[in-house]
This record gives structure tokens, C-alpha cells and sequence, in this order.
């Protein structure tokens, strides 16, 4: 019995060490084949590497490179605008506007590089320009306008205008808006736009400004020497430019009086000072010599019917 137990062992070890030589040889091919494979998986690996690799690397050359070369086109782009005496606040926004713009050219290219299709990219950012465009297409007119004013000149800061119906000394031009303080020193802020759609008075730009003056004398008077009275009060003063002449002539023959106007030319900087002095010089003046000023009056005749 003993003995019969011990072939069975014997004989089911010897089944199972058949069996594992099969299985073993049997999963020798397929070790084979694994190995095959995963050096092919490296290989591609290697491969989608080397040439990801360099697309890659030519992408952040496209991007560094560009970078580089749009900083210097905007600082040049700036230099010559500063030089050509463009406002120093438009040519910085330019050259922002500009840097922008080809920055977004350059990541495009780098993208593109890449292999990332960049068509609907195009698309999105075109659309959202759109959609703030028609958002902002007030403040879009205010800043056109702006652009407008710092193009051509029609004032600058430190001149006396009157626009949109304020008048006042220009504080600052900015892109949306125009800075002004009026003669009583309140701050206004007028919108671009509203500039440009409408008349502009700016009575610093000729250096230049007439007085218009008008005084009037009895018709009892005599009109010669009133005229030169007038003119020499007009000639002891040096503020009275000799160019344009002066004008002294009577310009009606009003109700109660005949009217001189009184127009000399003086600078801006002088213009109010000089305003105000010769109305109280000439009045005292006319006085002094004999003349009448005269104020509106009405004669009136009293009939007693008998």
C-alpha cells in the first residue's frame, strides 16, 4: 500500500513537471514577441520625440525670437512718431496697440508650428472683437476721436478753447476725454466725441487777439476830438501791438449817442489785462476832455389842452 502511494506521487510529480515544461516553452515565444513589441513602442516613442521635439523647440524660438524683434519695430515705431512730433500720449498707445497685435501673429505662428489649428482661433478672437466693438461703440467713437485730436492739433494743453459749448483752459488731452478748467476754475471733462462733431474755438492758436470795445459820446461832442483822445490813450500803452493798426471809428448813430468802436490788437497773455484797463483809461480820458458819456434817456413832451 505504502509502496503504491508512493509511484502515485512519483507519477503525478512527473505529469506536473511535463505540464510546467510545456507551459514554459510555450510562453517562450510570447516573451520573445513581448520583448519584440516593447522595443517597437520605444522606438516610436524615440521617434514621436525627435520629431515633436524639434517642432517644439522651433515653436519657443518662433515665440522668443518674435518677441524680441516686436520690441524693437514698436520702440522704433515710437521713436520716429515722438520725432515726427506726434503727441507722447498717442505714440505710447500706439506702440501698445502695435506690440498687441504682432504678439498675437507671433503665438499664432508658434501654435501653428505645433501642429494646433489656429483657423478657429481666428474666428473666436475675430468674433469677440466684434462683440466688443458693438459694446463699447461709444467709448470706440471717444477714443477715434481722441486719436483724431492728437493727429491734428486743434489745441493743446494751456490753450483757452470753447468746445461742446464749455469754455476753458485745455488741461489735458487723453484718449477718451478732454480735460478743461473754466475761467472759475471748475474741472470739466468733455468727451472726445463731442468734440469733433462740433464747432472748435480755440483763441490761443494765433497768438493774437483783437479788443472790441465800444464807447459812445454826446451828440453834443465833438467826434474829432473824442477820435483823439481815444487814440492817444490806445498809443501810451505798450501792451497795444503797432501791427495790426489799431481801429478807432464811429460805427453808429445810436439814440442817444454816437458810438465809437475801439479795436486794438494785443497778445493773448495780454488780452484781459489790456480789456479792462482801457475801459477805465478811455472813459476817464473822454471825461477829462470835455466829452459826454451819455446813458439811453427819453425826452418827453407834456401838451396842457386848454
Amino acid at each position: 500500500m505504502v509502496q503504491s502511494l508512493i509511484s502515485r506521487l512519483i507519477a503525478t510529480a512527473e505529469e506536473t513537471a511535463a505540464k510546467a515544461s510545456e507551459a514554459v516553452e510555450a510562453a517562450a515565444p510570447a516573451a520573445e514577441s513581448s520583448g519584440t513589441s516593447a522595443q517597437g513602442i520605444m522606438e516610436k516613442v524615440q521617434a514621436l520625440f525627435v520629431v515633436y521635439g524639434l517642432k517644439l523647440l522651433a515653436a519657443i524660438a518662433i515665440y522668443i525670437i518674435g518677441k524680441m524683434v516686436v520690441k524693437v519695430l514698436c520702440a522704433i515705431v515710437e521713436k520716429m512718431m515722438v520725432k515726427a512730433n506726434v503727441d507722447t500720449t498717442l505714440a505710447k498707445f500706439t506702440r501698445h496697440i502695435m506690440y498687441f497685435g504682432l504678439m498675437i501673429c507671433v503665438i499664432i505662428a508658434a501654435l501653428q508650428m505645433l501642429g494646433v489649428p489656429t483657423a478657429q482661433f481666428v474666428v473666436v478672437l475675430g468674433a469677440a472683437g466684434l462683440a466688443i466693438g458693438f459694446a463699447l461703440q461709444g467709448s470706440l467713437s471717444n477714443f477715434a476721436s481722441g486719436i483724431l485730436i492728437m493727429i491734428f492739433k486743434p489745441f493743446k494743453a494751456g490753450d483757452y478753447v470753447e468746445i461742446a459749448n464749455q469754455g476753458g483752459t485745455v488741461v489735458e488731452v487723453q484718449l477718451f476725454n478732454t480735460v478743461i478748467n473754466t475761467p472759475d476754475n471748475v474741472r470739466v471733462v468733455v468727451p472726445n466725441g463731442g468734440i469733433t462733431s462740433n464747432n472748435i474755438k480755440n483763441y490761443t492758436a494765433n497768438g493774437q487777439r483783437r479788443l472790441d470795445m465800444v464807447f459812445g459820446i454826446s451828440y453834443s461832442d465833438d467826434i474829432q476830438k473824442a477820435r483823439e483822445i481815444i487814440t492817444e490813450v490806445i498809443n501810451s500803452d505798450d501792451r497795444v501791438l503797432e501791427s495790426p493798426a489799431p481801429t478807432i471809428a464811429v460805427s453808429e448813430l445810436a439814440d442817444s449817442s454816437v458810438n465809437f468802436v475801439v479795436r486794438p490788437w494785443a497778445t493773448v497773455a495780454d488780452y484781459w489785462g489790456l480789456y479792462f484797463d482801457m475801459q477805465e483809461k478811455i472813459k476817464t480820458a473822454l471825461e477829462a476832455g470835455g466829452c459826454t458819456i451819455p446813458f439811453p434817456q427819453h425826452d418827453v413832451h407834456m401838451i396842457q389842452e386848454k
